[in-house]
């Protein structure tokens, strides 16, 4: 696995290790003592996929504390622009927000750590992304930051989203529990 430091503070894309022949690929996602030597969490108590169609937005999502999380995302199918937005109010990069490809055929993943939104939009005609999190889903602590709240260029003029992304706080109305 290697390590590819992000513009925000914790996360990183990680590129999987791979091989590939006549029958497909084979990747390597997860492996304990790499995330362990890297200073990675790696006791993940919940996956779950989502499948999305050509132009869809989903984000910017997160958990509240005491639920709050880190994640692990990749994509098994298709291609994604991957966003990345620190709430974290002692963070370094507090308010700062990234992007980067996710694709399949990049064997690539990105860990994102606690109190930082994430969200995505499909580039591909359809994408299948994977995520993996350090606590399970609460519904209670379970929110997010308006998608076009913040000065992040999606590239998408008519994008798909739900009614519940589109009913979230804007950044400049949120309000961080995220602390530390």
């Amino acid at each position: 696995m290697n390590k590819l430091p992000l513009e925000i503070e914790g996360a990183f894309e990680l590129i999987l290790p791979y091989s590939e022949d006549e029958r497909g690929d084979f990747v390597k996602v997860l492996h304990a003592d790499n995330f362990y030597e890297n200073g990675l969490q790696y006791d993940f108590k919940e996956s779950y996929y989502s499948t999305s169609n050509q132009n869809v937005i989903r984000g910017m999502h997160f958990q509240i504390p005491p639920n709050d999380h880190a994640k692990l995302v990749y994509a098994i199918h298709g291609e994604v622009t991957d966003v990345l937005l620190d709430l974290r109010t002692s963070s370094p990069t507090y308010l700062k927000y990234c992007s980067l490809s996710l694709g399949k055929d990049k064997h690539n993943a990105v860990y994102i750590p606690n109190g930082v939104a994430h969200g995505f939009a499909v580039r591909s005609k359809m994408a299948v992304l994977v995520y993996l999190t350090t606590t399970v889903y609460n519904k209670n602590s379970d929110t997010g930051i308006l998608w076009n709240s913040f000065d992040f260029d999606w590239g998408i003029e008519q994008p798909i989203i739900s009614d519940r992304d589109l009913g979230f706080l804007s950044l400049n109305e949120f309000n961080s529990p995220f602390n530390n």
